[in-house]
């Protein structure tokens, strides 16, 4: 039976595998270390925070900070937000700062 009234939800993504679950950022970030990150359209790479791995996605953990390509993996929406599912294998590089 489905719940009519979605507000008492909970709602989790587990992914599976070498997925891994990324809570993505739609502003322009600069990094501490002053790298900038746009969110303008034509840009190819997007950042997120990452928020649930599976357990084959080795050297990655949630809370890390990451570059991914735009067009990568899916994007699933949970309880109104937008979150990212994508391969660990598809990521370009962690951000420390």
């Amino acid at each position: 039976m489905i719940d009519e009234h979605p507000q008492g939800l909970n709602l989790s993504l587990e992914p599976l595998d070498d997925y891994i679950v990324i809570q993505t950022s739609d502003e322009e970030t600069e990094t501490r270390a002053g790298l900038i990150i746009p969110a303008s359209s034509e840009n190819s790479c997007q950042s997120g925070v990452v928020t649930a791995v599976g357990a084959d996605a080795e050297g990655i953990e949630p809370g890390d900070k990451v570059l991914f390509p735009k067009d990568s993996g899916y994007e699933v929406r949970l309880a109104g937000a937008a979150v990212r599912v994508i391969r660990r294998r598809d990521l370009i590089a962690r951000i420390n700062d």
